[in-house]
């Protein structure tokens, strides 16, 4: 199956099974927003304490924060968001929409990759065992022909990208023939910047009110408050701020579902060091987050590093953590060093002194900064992406089943065991209660007696649940009940008591903590 058409019903069981909506979906939905529904919304916060859990509890020397989303539109001119937080937005004139030049670009070079990858995937199966991808990408005559053109129109984009070269970045556009995949045509406006900013008014009266915006990131919430912690945490050098909360950024092209929208929310470190020190950091922190990333269980080779090929103004060094996604691979996380820029920009514009005293070196500084920084949405829709699968299942009478279920990382599974009375009399809905009533401050718990008990474990797959637990007749005499697990469909029979422990042995977070490097 084609993996757009895997996207598609991704996008359609995640409304079907009560993971997303579309947002104001009753008024027709408004573009690139949507709402977390029941058990997107716990899924989400198993991710979130994760990432928190693994930041804050598992490094002594971070600490945790939660800044205002309204703040003085000064610190926006401070960081330089006003004057250079935009995109480079171009225009189809027949289809009268409106894309990101670079993201265009960017397209046409995926493709580049996937021709190479699908040559590569086609001698892999002719050759079998005996195939030498290295040897293979480094002679095969397709395979260099679209290596040398990619590198070609590689080396002009990002030529383009640090010279700020309008003009040559749709010349790009219009030499490759990128078309709009609307109408068609390549009929394209000139490419011109776009602030990516919401501003509103603070006031209560025109006359009175002042302009500020809604934060396009978290991080400078973290900056402004970073000798407020230091000081009253008594922090000392290195330490970092961990921070979780929503963003706005004013996309034109939103796309992909939760991928790209105008309301999102991030996880950001902040990690403050001495200069000099920031590279050692930035190595250490880009090992550290991928290993958090590959504890999950999704496969090494469903991760790499992509180098930034144009830094930002702040910016020494930067890469993202990039996931396969069906639509190939994107970013889930950056990682860069932004030097002391941020901090020396706050302490001029503000005029306040917030430099840190370093006792062991007895002098004053600015501190460097690493920074971490991960969308929860995009890290929503990874493991989705990964966790949704379709199987066939061969029964006993030799037909052929299938079956949909979420192979989610059980600790962050939205429910974690599901109770099913056999039937709904004799005593066992009673039974079933009172196992949910005693595990139910561990573990979010449901109940089901409706339906065959095969359509329950099915539902139940859907919605990616580690355990179900069914009673029946025998299970009133002895105590003991049938406990199937999610991804092996495999049954054993158990003691009720001894439900807690075996549970807790595979959905606790401290399982993925113990994977952590």
């Amino acid at each position: 199956m084609a993996q757009e058409d895997v996207f598609k019903k991704l996008v359609a069981h995640c409304k079907e099974y009560g993971f997303v909506f579309q947002s104001s979906e009753i008024y027709d939905g408004l573009s690139a927003v949507y709402d977390y529904a029941q058990l997107g919304v716990e899924l989400k916060n198993n991710i979130k304490k994760y990432w928190w859990d693994s930041m804050v509890k598992l490094h002594e020397n971070v600490v945790g924060i939660d800044s205002a989303i309204f703040m003085h539109p000064t610190i926006w001119k401070a960081s330089g968001h006003v004057d250079a937080f935009n995109d480079p937005l171009i225009d189809n004139k027949d289809s009268k929409k409106r894309y990101r030049a670079d993201v265009l670009i960017e397209d046409l070079l995926a493709k580049f990759e996937a021709k190479m990858d699908k040559e590569v995937a086609k001698a892999q199966k002719k050759f079998g065992e005996t195939f030498d991808e290295a040897q293979f990408r480094a002679t095969n005559p397709r395979v260099l022909a679209n290596k040398e053109k990619m590198d070609a129109i590689h080396a002009r984009f990002v030529e383009a990208l640090d010279k700020n070269d309008l003009v040559d970045l749709k010349q790009i556009i219009i030499d490759n023939e990128i078309a709009c995949p609307i109408s068609g045509t390549k009929n394209w406006t000139d490419v011109r910047q776009f602030n990516l900013m919401f501003s509103t008014d603070m006031g209560s009266t025109a006359d009175g009110s002042s302009k500020i915006y809604l934060r396009p990131e978290t991080a400078q919430g973290i900056f402004v408050n970073y000798l407020n912690v230091q000081k009253t945490g008594r922090m000392k050098i290195p330490f970092g701020i961990a921070q979780i909360g929503k963003a706005f950024r004013n996309e034109i092209v939103a796309r992909q579902f939760i991928f790209r929208m105008r309301e999102f929310e991030q996880m950001e470190l902040q990690f403050f060091v001495r200069p000099g020190e920031e590279m050692k950091w930035f190595n250490a922190w880009k090992e550290t987050r991928m290993s958090w990333h590959r504890a999950l269980g999704f496969g090494e080779d469903k991760y790499r590093f992509h180098d930034h090929d144009k830094l930002a103004h702040y910016a020494n060094a930067a890469t993202d953590v990039e996931f396969k996604f069906p639509f190939g691979f994107k970013e889930v996380e950056g990682i860069h060093s932004r030097t002391d820029f941020d901090l020396k920009q706050h302490q001029e514009y503000s005029g306040k002194k917030i430099q840190y005293f370093d006792p062991e070196l007895n002098k004053s500084y600015v501190p460097y900064v690493v920074e971490t920084s991960i969308g929860v949405d995009r890290m929503f829709l990874q493991i989705m992406s990964e966790a949704y699968q379709e199987e066939k299942i061969e029964k006993e009478d030799g037909k052929v089943d299938e079956r949909v279920v979420l192979k989610l990382p059980p600790a962050l599974a939205p429910v974690k065991l599901c109770v099913m009375p056999l039937v709904k009399k004799d005593g066992l809905p009673d039974k079933a209660r009172e196992i949910i009533d005693d595990l139910k401050f561990d573990f979010n718990c449901q109940y089901d007696e409706k339906d065959s008990i095969g359509k329950r474990y099915r539902r139940q797959d859907a919605i990616g649940t580690p355990f179900c637990v069914t009673l029946d007749h025998q299970s009133l005499e002895d105590n003991t009940v049938t406990l199937r697990y999610r991804d092996t469909m495999a049954q054993e029979r158990v003691e009720i008591s001894k439900l807690y422990e075996i549970i807790k042995s595979e959905v606790s977070m401290k399982e993925l903590f113990k994977k952590l490097k």
